[in-house]
């Protein structure tokens, strides 16, 4: 009993980032529901304070994308930037690769991720855009590098 408890407390606790919308702009007229757009949205990474990522990717529109049931295109763009001051002493400690944002591109199957990567060699926060599919994922992907501390 104790320890399903627990659990239902860490599923409480493991709250997903949240991104928040930027703005949007509609690419193609839809007679029926929404237009399609892209929208631009901004996040923090929960891990790293004083970093936001920035991503912009299409959503669809219609009857479909109205009630939740269109799949997004499987495209994304980034661009992550140092915004606040970064704790440099706690990035080795960092899980590299760690997936610090996700969301659902379809109602069941797909959806768009952000994944960081650590290069401590270099100093530098890598993060890294694609889609995945449960059965048929797209190699479509971007990244952007938050270098960390002078050299």
């Amino acid at each position: 009993m104790r320890r399903s408890w627990l659990a239902l407390l860490l599923i409480f606790l493991a709250v997903p980032v949240m991104a928040e919308e930027i703005g949007s702009v509609g690419y193609r007229f839809k007679w029926l529901g929404p237009n399609d757009k892209i929208v631009v949205q901004a996040f923090d990474d929960p891990e790293v304070p004083g970093v936001t990522c920035y991503m912009s990717h299409a959503r669809t529109g219609g009857l479909k994308g109205a009630i939740g049931l269109a799949e997004d295109p499987g495209e994304a763009s980034i661009a992550c930037r140092q915004v606040g001051p970064i704790d440099v002493a706690m990035l080795d400690k960092l899980r590299s690769p760690h997936e610090v944002f996700s969301e659902r591109a379809s109602l069941i199957f797909k959806s768009t991720q952000v994944t960081r990567f650590w290069d401590a060699k270099r100093k530098a926060l890598v993060y890294l855009v694609y889609t995945d599919r449960i059965i048929e994922g797209s190699p479509r992907n971007s990244i952007s590098v938050v270098p960390v501390g002078a050299r």
